[in-house]
This record gives C-alpha cells, sequence and structure tokens, in this order.
C-alpha cells in the first residue's frame, strides 16, 4: 500500500498562485509515475499532470501547460505541483495519485492509490 498526504490548497485571487504538496509513505518503491488530479463539482476528475519517480519526465493536461509545473524530491517522497497565473476555472478539488505501472497514463483509472484532496478556490 501506498499513503498520501496533500497540502497546500486554499483560497487565491485570479493571478495568483499556490504550491500544492503531497507526501507518499509505505511501498513507495512500487511507484514509477505520481500525478494531480482536479474534480470540480459536478463534473468528472480531470487529468493535471503526472511526473516519472526515476528520471523525472513530466506530462500535463491541456489547460495547465505553461503554467502549473510538477516537480518532486526523491528524498523526501514528495510531489509537487507549482500553480502560476490562477483563474476560477482552475477551482477543484486537487488529489494527488500513484501509479505502479511502468507506463504512463492520463486517466484516474489508470493510478490505484489516491490522497484524500486538498481544495483549490480561485476568486475573480
Amino acid at each position: 500500500q501506498v499513503q498520501l498526504v496533500e497540502s497546500g490548497g486554499g483560497l487565491v485571487q485570479t493571478g495568483g498562485s499556490l504550491r500544492l504538496s503531497c507526501a507518499a509513505s509505505g511501498r513507495t518503491f512500487s511507484t514509477y509515475f505520481m500525478g494531480w488530479f482536479r474534480q470540480a463539482p459536478g463534473k468528472e476528475r480531470d487529468f493535471v499532470a503526472t511526473i516519472k519517480w526515476l528520471g523525472g519526465s513530466t506530462y500535463y493536461g491541456d489547460s495547465v501547460k505553461g503554467r502549473f509545473t510538477i516537480s518532486r524530491d526523491n528524498a523526501k517522497n514528495t510531489v509537487y505541483l507549482q500553480m502560476n497565473s490562477l483563474n476560477p476555472e482552475d477551482t477543484a478539488v486537487y488529489y494527488c495519485a500513484a501509479r505502479a505501472t511502468f507506463s504512463y497514463s492520463d486517466s484516474p483509472s489508470g493510478y490505484a492509490y489516491w490522497g484524500q484532496g486538498t481544495q483549490v478556490t480561485v476568486s475573480s
């Protein structure tokens, strides 16, 4: 099992920035990718970004490219999501997820482990 705990959500004005953190514990050696997804009320859970633990390759959803940056600190078993130029459409619960398969995936079904989520609210 892998346990994930997110932190760093909150309320920010349009154009502002936030940094989310996700601390992983447990069988982290079985994790190949760590990702972020988000879900707004009444909508599906959408892919935001993912990073490969070994090598650090990154992938982003189209709506956040150029604004969000995913990074990791292997020594701390922690993944970060730096979010800049936020707008009200970014308002959602953000979830950290871990994938125990070597190949890349941007689908929620491809991730076996999930955190509890952290709320991000962007005011206009």
